[in-house]
């Protein structure tokens, strides 16, 4: 009990120590984010009252939005709307950009989480057979084919998949997005595809990073001296190896959110996904600054909260980092 008791504070202490790391990366997010828009130099002018608009009725329209206060008070305001989940209103049709968020986010979200489940299965599967069958043919064939498949951009490979498993065999819906409501398979169905093209750079990330890391600690003193003792292989895998090989997998892990929520923006748009990426990019174009802002501040805290739960496994399950040293 008081084992399990200083463990428990420990990780109090450590995740303590995140977020007071985290929380200015999080405060400097919002202020970029936020000067951002300011330097765009748009207006709802520009959506609302197009390009006949006279100053007066673009002066009066700026003050309703609050646009002609100072920076800092702007800034101060809208951060205290994201403390009560307020990311304000859209300048196209003045509807609240959290709602409009919301029910993109849960098909980006719902992509990205199948091809980070896709990507951490399958990397770790490739990456512990490579590892175990070191210098063979397969240790070989998993390298060569984790190199083939880090290189293709998403797209290509998402219109790849299209035409072997929905043109050409006709397994897998070829775009749209069904509702979890409507069924659990008709909604992995239509996941599948662009999860799949999303995880190929997290398969041979993981894989690559994994390998190295087993490979490094399968050569280790105390490793040999578990074999010596008469361990099996299996323990001595899961407890002496696989513990202290997780750390540089863990590290590459944590930096695939971001490259998951930016390679939606481009698999929405092979796959006709109305989600997070292709509102944003709507959004964009129309100058909507307010749903840009929005994006971006969910964006950053999703990668925030993200590298946040990685540090606490990596810091669970890691001797190394407990130690705050090396194996």
């Amino acid at each position: 009990m008081t084992r399990l008791r200083r463990s428990g504070r420990g990780l109090l202490r450590s995740l303590a120590a995140l977020i007071q790391m985290l929380l200015p990366v999080l405060l400097l997010g919002t202020f970029v984010t936020y000067l951002l828009g300011v330097l765009s130099g748009l207006s709802p002018a520009h959506l609302q009252l197009g390009e006949s608009a006279t100053p007066a009725a673009v002066a009066r329209l700026e003050h309703e939005w609050g646009l002609d206060r100072p920076f800092l008070v702007q800034y101060l305001a809208w951060l205290r709307g994201l403390g009560g989940g307020e990311l304000g209103l859209s300048w196209y049709n003045g509807r609240r950009v959290a709602g409009l968020l919301a029910s993109r986010a849960v098909i980006s979200l719902s992509v990205a989480g199948l091809a980070l489940v896709i990507g951490v299965g399958l990397g770790s599967v490739l990456g512990t057979v490579a590892a175990l069958r070191q210098t063979s043919w397969i240790d070989r064939a998993i390298t060569a084919f984790t190199t083939f498949i880090s290189v293709m951009p998403s797209f290509v490979v998402g219109i790849a998949l299209v035409a072997i498993f929905a043109v050409g065999l006709g397994l897998l819906p070829s775009a749209g997005y069904l509702p979890l409501e409507d069924g659990v398979w008709p909604w992995l169905s239509h996941l599948l595809l662009p999860a799949l093209a999303l995880s190929c750079d997290t398969v041979a990330d993981l894989a690559r990073q994994l390998r190295v890391g087993l490979v490094g600690v399968l050569g280790e003193n105390h490793v040999t001296g578990a074999r010596l003792r008469g361990l099996g292989e299996v323990r001595i895998f899961l407890v002496h190896v696989l513990p202290n090989a997780l750390g540089p997998a863990l590290t590459v892990l944590g930096m695939k959110l971001p490259h998951l929520l930016g390679g939606a923006v481009v698999t929405e748009a092979v796959f006709g996904l109305p989600g997070y990426g292709r509102f944003a990019n709507e959004s964009a174009l129309r100058g909507d600054v307010p749903a840009v802002q929005g994006v971006l501040v969910v964006s950053v805290v999703l990668v925030v909260v993200f590298n946040l739960l990685v540090n606490v496994l990596l810091a669970r399950l890691v001797p190394a980092a407990r130690r705050g040293g090396s194996p």
